[in-house]
């Protein structure tokens, strides 16, 4: 018997759908009922790619004992959050709140109008290790519910009360260049010489703390801010997190030493990883790092790509019902595949271990299985330029190969092929900014198709856009991170075609963003839309968490678009913005760090660069190339076509009214606060001019305390 969500959109929700819970998605015939009935609502929150989420699953949500209980005594709701992030952001809050963590699954308990109780993550069905189980759990509310519900119904209001006042800004602080030096500062306090990262275990790649630093470098000079980059880059990639076979990132590591991860492979981490390792090389110069890009985009191409070109959002990390099953190798398995010779080869190369180098998480028992990895490096790994990596036309290289294709024997892990806008539009400015640096054609042309999709397919009747899109069916009204992760795509985009049209469509979704989510009073912006369903909350997220926050990235836009096109109104949405997270930035600095990356760009200096010319002409492309490949983030790159006829570039960019294909060769003119120096047709000079001009930004930016 299947229950409510056989017919649900969300992949996470109809694989519960043969639960023995009464699911209900959410919505108001659950909240209905659960009045009616006069029960409390059991809320879980997850996501269909998620290992600890399916463990709750089978060992709880599947078995008939756990759901007479809950059936009896909860109306049951589940939640795919990538489908509605808004409802996860609010009970994500709650929890944290609550227990001073978060994570998924997430369970919250509350009473039928929405208001929250309990909160917790995974859930055991018995107690153990004193975590309370669903057995245990369940009963003790129903008797609270019936026999002390005005304890339930006290707490529930108290916790809204601090929830409310967490959610409100502190108090304001005015921002300057000392806040990019404190977050700097504590970032280089946690980092793991060793390791690479941030603190401990568990560890995540948080791209978004390396693009600040690598921006951080740029503007001081400091060259332990560049080194906590490498250190970083060059131990994920030769780690567990990395797939060392298929390529691709896993979500993170439950070790400090990047070897355990949890397999899941998102795409989201795909876009942000490749993004900075694309800004590390070009900054380094770095061989393994552009490599590494590569070898990201052959896995999302490969395997997270549909046939319209929009991305898939994840693969799982489980596999015929084994955490990493798609990954992990018994050294058996090797020796029976390879000889003697080319088995040993490989053990060593990736520290397999007989009884298994990957111990279970809970029980820390060996599982006789092994995940690869590299050996634990030191600054100077091997005295090796390519860091003990080997290309694919060596010996070991073929081997890889073999190993590779054998694993191609197995049944992959499941994919959501759910295509959301904002991780779609993360995963285009990635491609496009690669494409310009590596002069790659084809990655803009994969950006192109993908952006294509999303603009077209998932276009609202209002002009706005739907958040998710699978098999034919549109879902949710999409989100402040739709728009801001959507437009930096296009921006990006923009500049690696100089098709006008993704310049036109960026600005088109910012307008709209600024009508809809705008908090003209205050500042800031709504995670959702003026009209979007009302939550219990409605708080304007500045944090960066997986991803950058919205608010931030929607900043970083803001500040591009206006050196674009100097729109004062513009001006005005970003300076109420500033100065309405200022207080949260001054006192959690290194937790912000892509709204430092923006702040970083206002501070500047910071430079427009346009290219003039005719753009079939060779020289055009020899001279765009020199631009992007030095490291300069605060800048904006536009081309002028002189032969556009229909000035519409004109329309929106006054800059370059006056400027001219000097003796008709194409011509480059750098502009810092849309005032220009004496333009430049040579390479080699402008070349020497635009590394000057990063040289110069060191000596004379805000030097640190």
């Amino acid at each position: 018997m299947k229950n409510r969500l056989k017919d649900a959109l969300s992949p996470y929700l109809t694989q519960h759908a043969e639960n023995p819970v009464d699911w209900h998605a959410w919505g108001p015939e659950a909240f209905d009922r659960a009045a009616e009935s006069d029960k409390p609502i059991f809320l879980s929150i997850g996501y269909s790619t998620c290992h600890w989420c399916h463990v709750m699953a089978h060992e709880s949500f599947a078995d008939p004992e756990v759901a007479e209980l809950m059936n009896e005594t909860f109306i049951c709701i589940k939640v795919d959050r990538e489908e509605r992030p808004d409802i996860d952001q609010v009970y994500m809050t709650v929890c944290q709140m609550l227990t001073g963590s978060g994570g998924w699954p997430l369970t919250i308990l509350m009473t039928p109008d929405k208001k929250p109780f309990y909160a917790a993550t995974y859930i055991p069905k018995k107690s153990r290790f004193g975590r309370p189980g669903l057995m245990d759990l369940v009963p003790q509310v129903k008797r609270m519910w019936e026999n002390n519900r005005q304890s339930l119904l006290q707490s529930a209001d108290q916790l809204m009360a601090s929830v409310q006042q967490f959610s409100e800004p502190g108090a304001q602080s005015p921002l300057s260049g000392s806040v990019l030096d404190s977050a700097y500062e504590i970032l280089e306090t946690a980092f793991d010489e060793k390791y690479g990262g941030f603190g401990g275990a568990p560890k995540f790649p948080t791209p978004h703390n390396l693009m600040f630093l690598l921006r951080y470098w740029n503007r001081t000079g400091i060259q332990k801010s560049l080194h906590m980059v490498k250190q970083t880059l060059i131990n994920m990639r030769r780690g567990g997190i990395y797939d060392q076979l298929g390529y691709g990132f896993h979500r993170y590591a439950t070790d400090k030493k990047w070897q355990v991860p949890h397999f899941e492979k998102m795409l989201y981490d795909q876009a942000l990883i490749s993004m900075v390792y694309a800004e590390a090389f070009q900054a380094t110069g770095e061989p393994l790092f552009i490599r590494t890009v590569n070898e990201i985009y052959q896995y999302v191409l490969s395997e997270l790509t549909s046939a319209q070109g929009a991305f898939f959002s994840a693969e799982d990390a489980d596999s015929d019902g084994m955490e990493g099953g798609f990954y992990l190798w018994r050294t058996d398995e090797i020796q029976q595949a390879f000889s003697k010779e080319d088995s040993d080869r490989l053990i060593k190369y990736f520290n397999l271990e007989s009884n298994g180098n990957y111990r279970d998480e809970v029980s820390a028992d060996n599982s006789q299985y092994n995940i690869l990895y590299m050996a634990d490096i030191k600054s100077d790994p091997s005295g090796d330029a390519n860091y003990g990596l080997v290309s694919d036309d060596s010996p070991l290289g073929a081997l890889l190969q073999k190993l590779c294709e054998l694993r191609s024997t197995r049944k992959r892990p499941f994919r959501d092929e759910k295509i959301l806008v904002d991780w779609n539009g993360l995963m285009i400015a990635s491609l496009a900014k690669s494409a310009r640096s590596g002069n790659r054609s084809d990655l803009a042309a994969a950006a192109a198709k993908a952006a294509k999709f999303i603009l077209t397919q998932m276009k609202h009747p209002d002009g706005g856009l739907f958040h998710v899109f699978l098999n034919g069916r549109l879902s949710a009204r999409a989100t402040l991170n739709d728009y801001a992760f959507m437009v930096w795509g296009l921006l990006e985009l923009y500049e690696a075609t100089f098709d006008l049209f993704y310049l036109e469509s960026a600005l088109d979704l910012n307008r709209y963003m600024i009508d809809h989510f705008e908090d003209t009073a205050n500042g800031g912006f709504f995670p959702t839309d003026h009209r979007a369903e009302k939550l219990l909350l409605r708080n304007k997220e500045i944090y960066d968490g997986a991803v950058p926050s919205g608010n931030s990235v929607a900043l970083m836009n803001l500040i591009r678009i206006f050196k674009i096109t100097a729109d004062p109104n513009l001006e005005d949405v970003i300076e109420k913005s500033l100065d309405f997270f200022a207080g949260d930035i001054v006192r959690y600095p290194a937790s912000h760090a892509m709204f430092l990356s923006a702040y970083d760009f206002i501070l500047g200096p910071s430079c427009e660069i346009v290219v003039t010319g005719r753009r079939d002409d060779a020289d055009i492309d020899t001279l765009l190339n020199t631009i992007f490949s030095v490291y300069l983030p605060n800048s904006v790159v536009l081309f002028h076509d002189i032969r556009d006829n229909s000035r519409r570039l004109r329309q929106y960019c006054s800059l370059i009214e006056n400027m001219k294909a000097i003796d008709n060769s194409a011509t480059v003119y750098i502009c810092s606060n849309f005032t220009c120096e004496q333009p430049e047709t040579d390479p080699l000079q402008l070349k020497k001019r635009l590394e000057s001009i990063r040289t110069h930004n060191v000596r004379n930016r805000h030097a640190p305390k």
